[in-house]
């Protein structure tokens, strides 16, 4: 039985003072709905404190779209600290959504987003804070009905079993699909098994519950799902796809917080999906095809959004900004516009073969932070192999166009552990980075006063599910560790800074990744033994999840670090991002020739399966890429 929906702030209250930044539980900020009338109640929760859930854009897209139908209304809710979660737990006090400070059990459907595999145990924590029952088919005919979505849905099998529901792709259409599906059954008075089969008729929508784990020859360990006898469901659920972006809201993120986030600036998204096709790389797969805002609608967009929320930034976001068709002419517009108000225009991250003298030149007004370049792969061999597709000549040209025009410091993003790598390649990293910085004091000058300052930050390859790399086995953790060492040595510059990815938090990644249903007996195991907030530095218990692992008969190593069989059935192998798995085939064995595939945006269709698999295409804001 559902508790009572009733404001429950006032027991919240006494508790704001014996906590560290209370402000992340205040409602009513500016930008929110105030309005909440229902009758039928959705919360959408990040599992995380609310500075970083807040900024995220996945979220603030739900909740837009779900407050503009009528009869809906939406909340959030994110996931307290732990002085405030044992103060609540003391008194009785259940998690409750932030506009309305209802107790989330209260509402009709929560959905959660899934970020990263590591907030895995926050969702565990999540749920029994709110007194919802942790697994699917533990929950009463009248509790609510828990969904998620979002960039790990993708082997979401090891927290399958605390949803109902999954929505894979884009949100902005289905989310409204499924609170509609299930406002209509509970209007109807049907059964939540009902309720369950109806969800599983709407496009994108994985239903755990209705799929067995079937292990055998054909499969690894992990097994693979197939739909229960009678059921009905599709053997393979294929993702959502919004195919007319540009028609969604350019400005979802209207909401000023009370305190400083983790991202505390305006964010833009451009463009969403990427063809560039890096093989290591999940989003760039799962997120097809390429869909672009036009010029007019990202710089008016940008104007309303800066007016409405007052910040003095603005990212440019996707998954690769400097691709898009217009970004030049974007970038001057929006300097031009900019350049007396103090406000900056940042793009996260500038492919190499995209940032020439042009678009150097178009962003190089007003404030200047560091600007960031991923070659991923320190030799032009390595970059073959994943796909990069940019040269040494593309890094040096970037460098300097940097450099020429105004910034001082420059950031390069490598991976360490990628498939072929030798130490011939480790080292090439640190010689990039030696170079760029050579560069710099080419064009600034040298010595101490110039500022000119290369970092150098290293991830460890995780292995992830739909890429033409999900069956690597992850790099041991003893020889990351000596790469790591190899690398710091070949460094001898002081204006050289490297940092690098703790090599356990890596493992963790891999195994979450990789594992199917029974990652979800890790998961509580871990949970049970204090295991929540795994993504800060300082909370990450490594040594509890191994522990977990040995309880429920996992092997951390051997789950990571093992080759998967390349014809083997897969535990995602029943949903889809539209790809076609021939084609993930055929790019691993072009890998391991270090041939590369050019992104279809610039030539012709590499014959990936997502446009005629979802009936869409690729939209380019000018027509053609120049």
């Amino acid at each position: 039985m559902r508790p009572e929906r009733r404001d429950r702030f006032r027991d919240l209250e006494p508790l704001l003072g014996k906590v560290s930044h209370p402000a992340r539980y205040l409602n009513h900020e500016w930008g929110a709905v105030e309005d909440q009338p229902g009758p039928f109640h959705v919360c959408m929760i990040y599992p995380d404190v609310y500075e970083v859930g807040q900024p995220n854009l996945g979220i603030a897209i739900l909740y837009n779209e779900l407050n503009k139908v009528e009869g809906i209304s939406c909340e959030r809710s994110y996931l307290p600290w732990y002085d405030m979660g044992d103060l609540m737990r003391e008194h009785g006090v259940p998690l409750l959504s932030l506009e309305a400070s209802a107790p989330v059990a209260s509402f009709d459907m929560v959905g959660f987003t899934l970020a990263h595999e590591l907030v895995a145990s926050n969702i565990v924590e999540t749920l029994d804070l709110a007194g919802i029952a942790i697994r699917a088919d533990e929950r009463d005919e009248e509790d609510a009905i828990v969904v998620a979505g979002g960039p790990s849905a993708w082997n979401c099998e090891p927290v399958s079993p605390m949803f109902d529901a999954v929505l894979l792709g884009d949100g902005e259409e289905g989310i409204v699909d499924m609170a509609r599906c299930v406002r209509d059954c509970r209007a109807q008075g049907v059964s939540r098994s009902d309720i369950l089969l109806a969800l599983s008729r709407v496009q994108g929508v994985y239903v755990p519950s209705l799929y067995d784990v079937v292990v055998d020859e054909t499969s690894t360990e992990e097994g693979y799902a197939v739909p229960k006898p009678g059921s009905g469901v599709p053997e393979v659920v294929l993702k959502r796809c919004l195919q007319d972006f540009a028609a969604s809201d350019p400005v979802p993120q209207k909401m000023v917080p009370y305190m400083g986030i983790v991202q505390d600036r305006l964010a833009m998204e451009v463009l969403r999906g990427c063809a560039r096709g890096c093989r290591f790389c999940q989003a760039g797969m799962t997120y097809r095809p390429v869909r672009e805002r036009n010029a007019d609608q990202i710089v008016e967009g940008t104007l309303r959004g800066l007016e409405l929320t007052g910040n003095d930034e603005v990212s440019l976001t996707s998954l690769s900004t400097t691709d898009h068709s217009q970004c030049a002419l974007v970038l001057n517009r929006l300097t031009s516009e900019l350049n007396d108000r103090g406000i900056r225009v940042s793009i996260p991250s500038q492919r190499l073969d995209s940032f020439g003298v042009d678009m150097a030149a178009a962003v190089s007004s007003g404030r200047r932070g560091g600007l960031t370049f991923a070659p991923e792969a320190g030799t032009q061999r390595l970059r073959d192999v994943i796909n990069k597709n940019v040269t040494e000549e593309n890094l040096e040209a970037a460098a300097r166009n940097a450099f020429e025009n105004g910034w001082r410091r420059c950031k390069l993003y490598f991976m360490m552990g990628l498939p072929t790598e030798t130490d011939e390649d480790i080292l090439a990293i640190t010689a990039a980075a030696k170079k760029v910085l050579e560069i710099g004091r080419e064009v600034v000058g040298r010595g101490y006063k110039s500022g000119v300052q290369v970092s150098i930050s290293v991830a460890v390859f995780v292995p992830k599910a739909f890429t033409p790399f999900q069956w690597c086995g992850q790099l041991n953790t003893e020889e990351v560790r000596r790469r790591q060492q190899l690398m710091l040595h070949s460094a001898k510059d002081r204006d050289i800074r490297i940092s690098y990815h703790d090599a356990n938090v890596s493992v963790l990644e891999a195994v979450l990744s990789k594992l199917g249903r029974r990652g979800f007996d890790l998961i509580m195991a871990a949970w049970k033994r204090g295991c929540r907030f795994d993504a800060w530095t300082n909370e990450f218990k490594f040594d509890e999840w191994v522990a977990a692992g040995e309880e429920v008969g996992i092997d951390f190593g051997e789950i990571a670090w093992r080759d998967l069989p390349l014809d083997a059935r897969l535990p995602w192998d029943h949903t889809s991002p539209g790809i076609s798995k021939g084609f993930l085939k055929r790019e691993w064995r072009r890998a391991l020739a270090g041939v590369t595939t050019e992104d279809c945006t610039f030539a012709t269709c590499a014959g990936c399966g997502v446009c005629p698999s979802l009936g869409v295409e690729n939209v380019i804001a000018e027509g053609h890429r120049g």
